[in-house]
């Protein structure tokens, strides 16, 4: 069975942005070297991702919650299975849960939330006799958000890979999964 990846990040990035783009490469990649894709299911940097490992025929899993979000129309169009929650925390859950692995982009509130909930979940993994997964966060914002966290309440920031890129991303995600890099 392919092992999944969450990917967290902003619903508002747009198709015209370098984020966008480069979310779109990072989703291709992963599929393409044999991942499942897990996210939001939305717009944004969900969608990108999800579009680039559609185009390479590869699977993407929509966790979404229509009851929080009504004024939504659905799942995007890169999706093959949505995944229903009632609240924003079993969505949250649920994707932290089905993922072997996860990526947090550069995002808001709700990203932050998805990376935190990975990140503890890989502290406590080892209470329960399990491995803690790979949590890989991307960009400055994210490297100074883990810097503090582990300065000011003493957190494992060895749990998370922070990268400057989406590419370093993938490369990182590929070879702890010891997939080959696909062109």
């Amino acid at each position: 069975m392919s092992p999944t990846i969450a990917v967290f990040g902003s619903s508002r990035a747009t198709s015209d942005q370098p984020l966008y783009r480069d979310a779109f490469k990072l989703g291709r990649t992963l599929a393409a070297a044999g991942f499942v894709i897990a996210n939001g299911g939305y717009g944004g940097l969900m969608e990108a991702t999800g579009q680039g490992a559609a185009e390479v025929d590869g699977t993407v899993i929509g966790v979404t919650a229509p009851s929080v979000f009504p004024g939504r129309t659905g799942p995007n169009s890169s999706i093959s299975t949505e995944i229903e929650e009632e609240t924003i925390g079993l969505r949250i859950a649920r994707l932290v849960d089905a993922a072997d692995a996860t990526i947090a982009l550069p995002g808001s509130l709700g990203t932050t939330a998805e990376f935190i909930v990975a990140w503890n979940t890989s502290f406590v993994a080892p209470m329960s006799g399990q491995r803690p997964k790979l949590n890989i966060a991307v960009g400055l914002r994210l490297r100074r958000l883990v810097e503090h966290l582990a300065d000011e309440l003493g957190a494992d920031a060895s749990l998370v890979t922070c990268v400057d890129s989406m590419s370093e991303a993938a490369e990182i995600a590929i070879d702890h999964f010891h997939f080959p890099l696909q062109p």
